[in-house]
């Protein structure tokens, strides 16, 4: 591996749920490292502002709507990417949704059905289509944004650590049925993220009680830490990795349960 091999020159990457937080850092580091990046999420208006933002700074960047529960938003976004990019050399699927904080064993059919659509369903069936075009092209590199969660269940968030404990499972048997076919497929793990999905933990003012016990990194996790690991996964520097569940969470893990 050298340092070149992080470059991202000529790839083509759809980032999915990158009108904010996570996705919103990812598609503005892979296209400053390089990449034509379509941006995509349900809303266009946040996807158009963050791809001007990209175009702003030198890089290359469109958007699109690209709602994961929907099957035509999906087959769409790859009909598209075929059609005005020719192809796809990576895949971040990012865009998650947790409804119902609660026990597990009172959670309401709506809130798990929407669950599974946006975190599971949705990341599964457009890696599909998404394997079927780098597959025409000769390989590519699906990165799948799960959760500590799926390795240690949240409390209170159960719906929400069984889809992402899928999406670990997801990763490994596509990453075991796609390695001749050059596509390699790895997820992240990310702890406690500022962005808004966990706005409601990161804006406790006992916050920083909580850290003091149990992250070895005592500082809330940055969009922008995840965009770095991302950024590796997607790139040439992972080149022999695939299959694989990366942790980064500020030292969660080792401390123990929360």
């Amino acid at each position: 591996m050298s340092e070149k091999d992080l470059s991202l020159d000529g790839k083509v990457v759809l980032v999915a749920g990158a009108s904010r937080g996570i996705g919103e850092a990812t598609a503005k580091r892979l296209a400053r490292n390089g990449a034509m990046v379509v941006v995509s999420s349900r809303k266009i208006a946040d996807c158009d502002r963050v791809a001007e933002e990209i175009r702003k700074e030198g890089g290359k960047a469109r958007a699109m709507t690209l709602h994961l529960g929907s099957a035509e938003d999906r087959a769409k976004a790859l009909e598209s990417i075929k059609s005005e990019e020719g192809r796809l050399d990576v895949l971040v699927n990012n865009g998650a949704t947790s409804p119902y904080f609660g026990a597990a064993a009172d959670t309401p059919e709506d809130a798990w059905d929407k669950t599974f659509d946006v975190n599971l369903k949705g990341p599964f069936f457009l890696s599909s289509d998404a394997i079927k075009l780098m597959k025409e092209t000769g390989g590519g590199s699906i990165v799948n944004v799960a959760s500590i969660n799926g390795v240690r269940p949240g409390f209170f968030q159960g719906a929400y650590s069984i889809s992402k404990a899928a999406m670990i499972s997801m990763t490994h048997v596509l990453a075991q049925e796609h390695g001749a076919d050059g596509i390699r497929v790895n997820a992240l793990c990310p702890g406690l993220t500022e962005t808004k999905l966990a706005s409601a933990l990161t804006s406790n003012p006992e916050l920083a009680d909580m850290m003091k016990r149990n992250f070895s990194l005592q500082r809330v996790g940055q969009p922008e830490d995840m965009a770095a690991a991302i950024h590796f996964l997607a790139s040439d520097a992972s080149a022999y990795m695939t299959g694989q569940s990366l942790v980064i969470d500020g030292g969660i893990l080792t401390r123990g349960p929360l």
